[in-house]
């Protein structure tokens, strides 16, 4: 398996306003356009995505960062900048944090069709675990994306959490295989695309006796327009606290807390990056 980095950096490498982050923390994280291998019958064979990697990362061998990376996936589309482009504003924020989470913003081959998508996140895995030592990873998935997370989660041990916002239940059923796994679930009761009642089904769905926690915003639609900034710091401490990275107050204001993407920018960010491609929606 192997990977190819572009040329250049393609314009949804970065959010709009990285230099409030850089400002703020004096850290410049990597970014790499990937085009990761699947080995599988599908004829298509190379998976995109952004790989965003702390300042100076060589290998999570290196003592001073660890083995645990994160996937972010987004929804029917595909696409790399996530709901309300969640994604692309906290994959630069885990990167920089003082032990930097590399992150992975992926597409899909084949949006909104399972197993390949599947095979997708698994190589991407594979991926960073040959390449950089990564051999524990955080998923999160939007809407679609929930069923991929939850399949390669329910049968994958390196898997250590799993989040989504305003996830399908359709092909979830890994979710029961998850505990004690954490699991964090967000949606937003206005969502007219997935109702919430989805995210309160894989509430119940997830057994055992591990961390589970669903979070519901009142009125808010699929993507959590009203609510994205607070959706994105809930993401990523789940993350760091998956990861094992400690976030205190000084990473909470001066890292998650910086606006590196505003309002009226989010939406056509994802119109940008993929994400409304296809039936994907924001209501």
């Amino acid at each position: 398996m192997s990977a190819a980095a572009g040329s250049k950096p393609a314009p949804l490498a970065h959010p709009p306003h990285l230099s409030r982050l850089e400002s703020s923390t004096h850290r410049h994280a990597i970014v790499e356009h990937l085009q990761i291998e699947v080995s599988d019958a599908y004829p298509v064979s190379f998976v995109p995505g952004y790989l965003h990697l702390p300042p100076a990362f060589t290998s999570a061998k290196d003592q001073s960062h660890h083995q645990t990376a994160a996937i972010l996936l987004s929804g029917a589309g595909g696409g790399v900048v996530g709901p309300s482009s969640i994604y692309l504003s906290l994959a630069c924020k885990l990167a920089s944090l003082p032990v930097g989470i590399p992150t992975l913003r992926l597409d899909y081959r084949y949006p909104a069709r399972n197993k390949p998508c599947c095979n997708d996140v698994l190589a991407a895995m594979q991926y960073l675990q040959d390449m950089y030592s990564l051999s524990r990873f955080v998923l999160v998935g939007w809407s679609f994306g929930g069923a991929p997370v939850f399949t390669v989660g329910g049968q994958d041990q390196r898997v250590m959490g799993c989040a989504t916002v305003a996830s399908q239940t359709a092909e979830t059923e890994g979710i029961r295989n998850l505990s004690p796994r954490p699991v964090l679930l967000l949606h937003g009761t206005g969502d007219r695309t997935l109702s919430d009642y989805c995210s309160r089904r894989l509430y119940d769905m997830y057994g055992g006796k591990g961390e589970r926690r669903l979070e519901l915003f009142e009125g808010d639609n699929h993507a959590l327009t009203c609510h994205a900034r607070q959706a994105e710091e809930l993401v990523g401490e789940f993350i760091a606290r998956c990861a094992g990275v400690g976030i205190g107050e000084e990473e909470r204001k001066g890292v998650l807390g910086v606006d590196v993407v505003d309002y009226e920018e989010r939406r056509e960010l994802m119109e940008r990056g993929g994400d409304l491609r296809g039936n994907e929606r924001t209501e």
